[in-house]
């Protein structure tokens, strides 16, 4: 009998480089206070939002995607053709068929990739880096791509102040590329299916609903765990973690799960939601790409991440930012 052939892999993964792209349009509470019940107190209290940004027409969901994935090439230092694989990840694509991953690579200049799309809410980002990471490992794959992007504005009910206040568009990528020693430490994952419904695009209306409550309670009650799960199997504790970056879905969450996992005094939290809103899968590599950017956060550092939404999705890892 032949034995068929298994490529070798890398002994491990790294980020070679984050870019983030941030609509133009800056909407402040002040500014939806005009057109809802709401007002800029009522907002910070609850979630922490002082603006966010909203996608123009023009700034769709690949070009969004190409302008983050760019900057994220150019930081890795790689050539275009190096790259064979681009997953994007959104929970927001109007038109399913065809989808996104496929054309990003094509306006990136990326030769032939492996491309699709993948979509776990607001953990998206995270799937995608467990998926690239585990698939250098494994020898499929040289260096990938991967691009968390949303327009969520197109699936959001302006009326409704439950979630108007809180969505907003951007998209935040990674280029992923082996290395010798791991610097994307293995993924704690899982979702929670008995709560699928607690964020859902309701069907016959197109726009987004959510329990606000109840994914409240299961944040800052369930997924604390999954963080310190993170940890463990990357072989750190909290004293060695230098940047907390979570999904920037509410501020109040950010700091419930500071306070639960006992982070030294030193660490750089992320609160990027505070300007931005919530991005779903985009929220978590626009905040590093932030933090980077105005040198709060340097390479080298150990970050700890956590994306977590609709589905309920969950999947946390620690990572080295390039």
């Amino acid at each position: 009998m032949t034995t068929l052939q298994q490529r070798q892999g890398a002994p491990g993964a790294r980020i070679l480089g984050i870019g983030g792209y941030r609509p133009r349009r800056r909407v402040t509470n002040h500014e939806l206070a005009q057109v809802m019940d709401t007002n800029d107190e009522w907002i910070q209290s609850r979630v922490g939002i002082a603006e966010r940004r909203w996608a123009g027409e023009d700034e769709t969901l690949v070009e969004m995607a190409v302008a983050a994935g760019g900057k994220a090439i150019a930081a890795s230092g790689l050539d275009p053709d190096e790259i064979d694989m681009v997953i994007a990840a959104s929970a927001s694509l109007r038109h399913p068929i065809p989808g996104i991953g496929p054309q990003v690579g094509y306006r990136l200049g990326i030769r032939r990739p492996g491309a699709f799309d993948l979509n776990a809410g607001c953990a998206g980002f995270c799937y995608s880096l467990g998926l690239a990471n585990d698939a250098i490992r494994a020898g499929s794959v040289r260096n990938a791509l991967i691009v968390g992007v949303e327009r969520l504005t197109d699936v959001t009910d302006m009326t409704d102040r439950a979630t108007a206040v809180i969505f907003a568009d951007g998209a935040g990528a990674a280029v992923v590329g082996a290395s010798d020693e791991p610097g994307i430490g293995p993924v704690a994952w899982g979702s929670d299916g008995d709560q699928h419904n607690a964020i859902e695009i309701v069907a016959g209306t197109g726009f987004m609903a959510m329990a606000g409550q109840a994914v409240y309670r299961w944040a800052t009650t369930k997924l604390t765990e999954t963080l310190v799960e993170a940890m463990e199997r990357a072989g750190v504790g909290p004293e060695d973690i230098d940047v907390f970056a979570p999904h920037q879905a509410n501020l109040r969450i950010v700091e419930s799960m500071v306070k639960k996992l006992g982070l030294p005094e030193r660490t750089v939290i992320a609160r990027d939601i505070v300007q931005s809103g919530n991005t779903s899968a985009a929220s978590i590599p626009l905040a590093l790409s932030a933090l980077l950017e105005s040198g709060e956060a340097k390479s080298g550092d150990l970050a700890l991440v956590l994306g977590y939404g609709a589905g309920l999705t969950f999947a946390g890892q620690v990572l080295r930012l390039p």
